[in-house]
């Protein structure tokens, strides 16, 4: 893996907590969190079912803001708690690339214009959209299937193509939960590899939430969180040497 080389902070996160309810029935999924990305710097979250680590990602990017703590996005804050800084539906579609662990691609549309379109609503003309999806359905092997409806893909398919259109804008930071759940090892592996070369040729962020140990060596740093709480691990590179 080659060193980070955008040293510029993309993101902290301070003291995320996420409560659910209140009195006896209060659920905190996620206590205090933290974490400081650079540009350029691909992370991975790791950690048992139900211990926030989907919570986080969703507060990281602006879906699910928490209860308390601070969002600091490339030098601006976007969340203050609940109090958004930004308009966060404007800021996602800018800036924030999210693959979830469902496809949630758009039934009616083919699986070219489900990229597509995440670059028109940013205004990027029919032509360029067009080259830019089918490039990256290219290299992720689903060009051949661009004229499907989400209906007639594979549930690899689907989330190969969900990839696609997280990356299509170029976004400043990259989401991903669980995006290798559905692929075999060969896919998830260029999956993880093209997040690590997106990262360090154009300086994104990138956090991945996994289970999946075979790709840990394409990660520069991880994390782990277990009970709502984060703990960083040393640099990936680190305890590949041992």
């Amino acid at each position: 893996m080659n060193s980070v080389e955008h040293n510029d902070t993309a993101i902290v996160a301070t003291n995320l907590t996420k409560r659910y309810g209140s009195g006896n029935t209060e659920v905190i999924a996620m206590r205090e969190a933290s974490m400081t990305v650079n540009a350029g710097e691909v992370v991975a979250l790791l950690g048992p079912s139900g211990s926030g680590k989907s919570t986080f990602l969703t507060a990281i990017g602006l879906i699910n803001p928490p209860t308390s703590g601070t969002i600091t996005i490339r030098g601006q804050m976007v969340l203050d708690g609940e109090n958004a800084q930004v308009n966060l539906r404007a800021y996602r579609r800018q800036h924030i690339g999210y693959v979830f662990q469902k496809s949630n691609l758009i039934p009616f549309l083919s699986a070219i214009e489900n990229v597509q379109i995440a670059m028109q609503l940013n205004g990027e003309s029919k032509r360029e959209s067009h080259r830019r999806a089918m490039e990256l359905m290219d290299y992720l092997g689903v060009a051949d299937r661009a004229a499907n409806l989400p209906s007639m893909l594979s549930g690899g398919q689907q989330q190969r193509v969900a990839v696609a259109r997280a990356l299509a804008n170029r976004p400043s930071v990259i989401l991903a939960d669980e995006p290798t759940a559905a692929l075999d090892g060969h896919r998830g592996r260029q999956v993880m590899e093209l997040f690590a070369k997106v990262a360090h040729e154009q300086g994104s962020a990138v956090i991945v939430v996994t289970h999946d140990h075979r790709s840990l060596d394409v990660f520069d740093t991880t994390y782990e969180m277990e009970d709502g709480v984060i703990t960083q691990s040393q640099p990936q590179h680190l305890a590949n040497s041992k």
